[in-house]
């Protein structure tokens, strides 16, 4: 598919997406004849994973970190057993980093509907003040 229905399809802007092929983070599967990106289902795949690890706050390095390490365990190459231990343990740290992050975004997101009440509160209290 044609990179405009991959940003239809991610939610990412075609910018965002060039950005990315720019970094190595997603390189288009092939380019048709007249030299347009094309992408896989893969591909898009890819952009999803880059996509949900934006918001934690995860860099372009640890984004292309991860998905070295899960490329390398869904390769049809046998892996030794002690590497594809490693690689599972590396990608356990990064899920392990995502649930903390998580769990920061939940208590700053607590945080800011305590703030919202308050204010809603203090405009209750003032708003028959304003009326007499």
């Amino acid at each position: 598919m044609q990179i405009g229905e991959v940003a239809a399809r991610t939610e990412l802007s075609l910018r965002t997406i060039r950005h990315y092929e720019e970094t190595g983070l997603v390189i288009p599967s092939a380019r048709s004849q007249g030299g347009f990106r094309l992408y896989t289902e893969a591909d898009v795949a890819r952009l999803m994973v880059i996509r949900r690890m934006k918001p934690l706050g995860f860099t372009l390095d640890e984004m292309r970190d991860l998905l070295a390490a899960t490329d390398r365990l869904d390769s049809d190459e046998e892996l030794p057993a002690g590497e594809r231990e490693q690689l599972l343990a590396h990608v356990r740290g990064y899920e392990q980093a995502a649930a903390q992050k998580i769990e920061d975004l939940r208590v700053q997101l607590a945080r800011a509907e305590d703030f919202a009440t308050t204010l809603r509160t203090r405009l209750d209290h003032a708003a028959p003040a304003a009326r007499h």
